[in-house]
């Protein structure tokens, strides 16, 4: 509507009508800016709270776990030598180890063939894995290499765990097929029978040892030896269980002689003090993040102060005023009835400090006590929880708070487009009626002008100069 205006009259309608839409749209449009950003600044506010409500909650469910302090250690001060784990009924102990001996399984050698031997006949090898078993015949055909045999053992084989390779001797041609076995312990020897003189040269016994190009094994197998606290015991396998009750061991190497190595049995504490740590860091962060919402900081003479998203917020004062009230709330038990027995403080900001030593303390004497401490239904982390759940749950209160703070910023960008149809029709409106009034005085001043010029050519009209 704005253009060439003003010309009947001289008025400067632009600007006129400009003043009176800025009168009249100014203020809202402050309104809704200053709403905006209020409702802006609530939202994200609540939203890091919700945040650090969330890691809280988290940190306090990891750590209202049973199985946390079911769970049981067991640490070699000489893993090269050993290894071990323990179950949750697993007693605490400390146990003096040596190894002394792995177990090994076995491996064998035929007799030394040449390199294009052939079986002359059909016939069959029976594999045995020690003298009580029963063994696999493996058929082998007339003009059977020893690529061919091979092939065929392991394919019979390799369920009873037994693998067989050639081994070429490039000084003198000569091959010979190698087995190995995967079981290990005493007895458990490779021995291959045959009954037909064709392939006499493919038996062996697993109990004799290969001399020269004679067949025999390479290395018998044997059981594993170890002690513990001095007693001489064995094991067929290199990881025992059952030695100890409720305890998997697994012998990896020799230790050195009067050297012994020391396997400590006991409760998880290293866990259960890295949980402990961790609620009351996600704690602190959520205290941290409450005080920066509701603060109010001066900055100057004469400035404003900076306030936080959620100062004065009723949401803030009684979330946390529950929170407080269980972490101070004594257990109905002996040991630890309260955060201090833990070495767990409040400092003068509201966060939790924790004296380490006294925490360590309370888990080596009181170890079942800390566990019934924080864990259960009636547990410090399930009392809290409850206070919290209605604040942080789906559909819970800043879940409804931050939609109520949508809806209203959505409201906001409609009263804007409302704002602005109504002054887009106010501006058409004011052109029209100041454009009219404009051409009525242009009119005016146009039959002025006129009777103006005829009456001032009436006889005895005096003009006056000006």
């Amino acid at each position: 509507m704005a253009g060439i205006t003003g010309i009947g009259s001289g008025i400067d309608i632009n600007s006129i009508v400009g003043a009176m839409v800025n009168a009249e749209k100014a203020p809202k449009e402050a309104q809704l800016a200053r709403l905006e950003k209020a409702s802006t600044t609530k939202f994200s506010a609540l939203g890091e709270l919700k945040g650090a409500l969330s890691a809280f909650q988290t940190a306090m469910k990891d750590l209202n776990s049973l199985t946390l302090f079911e769970k049981r250690t067991a640490s070699s001060t000489n893993t090269s030598a050993l290894t071990a784990s323990a179950t949750k009924t697993a007693l605490a102990g400390s146990y003096q180890m040596t190894v002394e001996r792995l177990a090994s399984s076995s491996k064998v050698a035929t007799a030394a063939l040449a390199g294009d031997f052939t079986a002359s006949a059909d016939g069959n090898l029976t594999v045995k894995l020690g003298a009580a078993d029963g063994g696999v015949a493996v058929d082998i055909a007339s003009g059977d290499t020893l690529v061919s045999i091979r092939d065929k053992l392991n394919a019979a084989l390799k369920d009873k765990g037994i693998t067989a390779n050639i081994v070429n001797n490039p000084a003198d041609g000569k091959s010979r097929l190698v087995l190995n076995a995967k079981e290990t312990g005493t007895g458990k020897d490779i021995s291959i029978e045959t009954a037909d003189p064709a392939l006499a040269s493919l038996a062996l016994d697993g109990s004799s040892q290969s001399v020269g190009d004679a067949a025999g094994y390479l290395q018998q197998a044997a059981d594993a030896e170890f002690t513990i606290d001095g007693l001489a015991l064995k094991s067929p396998s290199n990881t025992v269980d059952g030695a100890i009750p409720d305890v998997t061991f697994t012998l990896v190497g020799k230790t050195e002689v009067d050297k012994p190595l020391t396997l400590k049995v006991g409760q998880d504490t290293s866990g259960v003090t890295a949980n402990i740590k961790k609620f009351v860091e996600a704690y602190n962060k959520l205290i941290t993040t409450s005080n920066q919402l509701t603060s109010v900081v001066q900055v100057g003479e004469g400035k404003p102060p900076l306030t936080g998203g959620l100062v004065g917020d009723a949401t803030v004062r009684t979330l946390l005023g529950g929170v407080r009230n269980e972490l101070v709330n004594p257990a109905d038990q002996e040991g630890v009835r309260v955060l201090a027995d833990l070495g767990i403080t409040t400092q003068k900001d509201g966060t939790l400090k924790i004296d380490d030593a006294k925490l360590s303390k309370a888990l080596t004497d009181n170890f079942d006590a800390v566990g019934s401490f924080f864990t259960g239904d009636n547990g410090l982390m399930s009392r809290v929880d409850k206070r919290v759940d209605g604040f942080i749950r789906t559909g819970g209160v800043l879940e409804q708070r931050m939609k109520g703070l949508q809806t209203t910023l959505t409201g906001i960008d409609k009263q804007r487009e409302t704002l602005s149809r109504r002054v887009e029709q106010m501006q058409a409106r004011l052109f029209a009626q100041f454009n009219a009034m404009d051409a009525l005085v242009g009119r005016l001043n146009d039959t002025s002008a006129r009777l103006t010029q005829a009456l001032g050519g009436l006889p005895g009209v005096v003009k006056q100069d000006s």
